[in-house]
């Protein structure tokens, strides 16, 4: 893996957290919390810009890549080398550079080498803390050698570069290069990664890649967290009781499940020792905290304060969390959940899916951007994510969704869907469902008591709930229960349902007659 030649910029390489700190300090780009967190701003941009994403078009690669799904736009390969060739003379001007050699990827057989450059120090060790250390890695990254930079500094020109605005990401995959500028926020480079690791797995490996956090319980049963951001995918999988595989991104071939990173990147708004005290804990030296205000007169974070965005966030590496699986890697899942966080108010906390129902909800995505995740998301939103992660999707969402399809054909796995958001009454009139209630749900889920209730079907989506379940008010689990008044709900219940049929219209001639029928009605 070549590092670019830059003849004026130094290159501090390979620096340990605390160098990458106490760089960060001395440059006056951030300052330490109570609990000796590394807390930074990143700028205008405190979420992910999926607009201003593009795939460079080139040869044996624009015959596989999904340009009708809304997120892989296209840049031309002349005017991408233009580009790179200003973000490394850009780059070049500055005094200091910090570059970091990592691996993605916890199976020894699909390993991703990574470099990363970065323009500033904090950046750096966020990569430190999401991916593996060269020392981590166990493979001989056999799915090649790929370089990310950042430099949230540049601004493009769009009609130089072929840019939308003057930040964006864009990955060439025959170069193996990711480009990220104009932006401060760190999450842009894991999904960066990401994004690479849902080209290369399914086409060349035949691996499920998934928008999923993993954890495996004390008899070798491994958990599946699908979702969006804001859903809970970190908080539901960071449990005491089991060990956690990673909270965001996984693969899925014939015999494990493993991770891509080797940390978490936690949402923090609203955080409480009490609720999630793994992750509270885990929110000292080390760890990299973004975009959120302390109390007034003290170093002491308010994780209740959104001034700078919702989305406030914490990276840190895994070992940071006390029980998690070594390595990074378990069995066969026995166990899904597709982690939905519904804002209209109108779906059950938890039902249990069929097989067919499993690959409708899997294609259909449904859930609610959570506000800062994206650019001008300012409170919930409903919305349909194909396979739970259609911005970082660059084949068909039919590859991935084959493949779970083949899988759950397979192995004996139960599947639920588990509403995170709210249930009754929607965003702004009701509450969000308790994370209290939530683990209860997974606890029973995953314990098999779940499955032993009675169930009841919630019409129109002809879902199978649970009518009671330990830990769990049953008053809660059928939403239709809690109003007296209840056309205002069914309106709402019918509502979502056309939502549903209209965004699955694309996908009615690709999926067997058993799923198409799982429309609402």
């Amino acid at each position: 893996m070549n590092l670019p030649q830059f003849r004026n910029a130094k290159i501090r390489q390979q620096l340990s957290p605390d160098e990458l700190i106490a760089d960060t300090l001395q440059h006056g780009q951030g300052s330490l919390s109570s609990t000796g967190a590394l807390c930074i701003a990143t700028g205008d941009f405190t979420g992910r810009s999926p607009q201003d994403k593009f795939v460079v078009d080139e040869a044996g690669v624009t015959e596989y890549v999904d340009w009708e799904g809304g997120f892989n736009h296209k840049i031309d390969s002349a005017k991408f080398e233009r580009l790179k060739t200003d973000v490394l003379d850009y780059l070049d001007t500055k005094t200091e550079l910090w570059w970091r050699r990592c691996v993605a990827c916890a199976h020894p057989g699909y390993q991703l080498g990574v470099q990363v450059i970065n323009e500033y120090p904090s950046s750096n060790l966020f990569a430190y803390n999401m991916f593996l250390t060269p020392e981590e890695a166990a493979g001989d990254n056999n799915m090649g050698e790929w370089t990310v930079i950042q430099a949230p500094g540049f601004s493009a020109d769009p009609a130089l570069h072929g840019t939308r605005s003057a930040n964006f990401s864009v990955i060439s995959f025959s170069r193996q290069l990711v480009l990220i500028c104009g932006t401060g926020y760190t999450g842009e480079i894991k999904k960066g990664v990401f994004t690479v690791l849902n080209y290369l797995l399914p086409k060349e490996h035949s691996v499920l890649s998934m928008h999923c956090s993993a954890n495996v319980g004390a008899t070798g049963d491994v958990a599946l967290f699908f979702g969006l951001s804001g859903t809970g995918k970190t908080t539901l999988s960071t449990d005491p009781e089991r060990a956690l595989i990673g909270d965001d991104e996984h693969g899925w071939d014939n015999s494990s499940v493993f991770n891509f990173e080797g940390g978490c990147y936690a949402k923090t708004i609203g955080l409480d020792e009490q609720q999630e005290p793994e992750i509270f804990a885990a929110i000292k030296h080390g760890a990299l905290v973004e975009n959120v205000v302390f109390l007034p007169g003290t170093n002491q974070i308010d994780f209740h304060n959104s001034t700078l965005t919702e989305n406030t966030r914490v990276s840190y590496p895994l070992n940071f969390i006390k029980n998690i699986a070594r390595p990074s890697r378990a069995g066969i899942p026995k166990t899904i959940f597709f982690l939905t966080c519904d804002a209209t108010g109108v779906l059950p906390p938890v039902s249990k899916l069929n097989a067919s129902q499993a690959k409708y909800y899997f294609l259909s995505g449904y859930t609610s951007k959570i506000a800062g995740t994206e650019a001008g998301i300012t409170e919930p939103k409903p919305t349909f994510s194909t396979c739970f992660g259609a911005p970082f999707l660059p084949l068909h969402p039919s590859v991935y969704a084959d493949l779970l399809g083949q899988k759950l054909a397979k192995e004996n796995i139960t599947v639920w869907l588990v509403n995170t958001g709210w249930s009754g009454l929607p965003y702004g009139q009701g509450k969000r469902i308790s994370i209290k209630h939530t683990r209860a749900i997974i606890t029973a889920a995953l314990n098999g008591s779940l499955s032993q209730q009675q169930f009841e079907k919630f019409p129109v989506f002809d879902l199978q709930i649970p009518k009671t379940c330990p830990g769990v008010p049953s008053e809660i689990l059928n939403p239709i229960d809690q109003f007296k008044a209840i056309t205002p709900y069914l309106e709402r219940l019918i509502d979502l349902a056309k939502k549903f049929k209209h965004n699955f219209i694309p996908y009615e001639n690709m999926v067997s007659q058993d799923v198409a029928e799982c429309c609402p009605e």
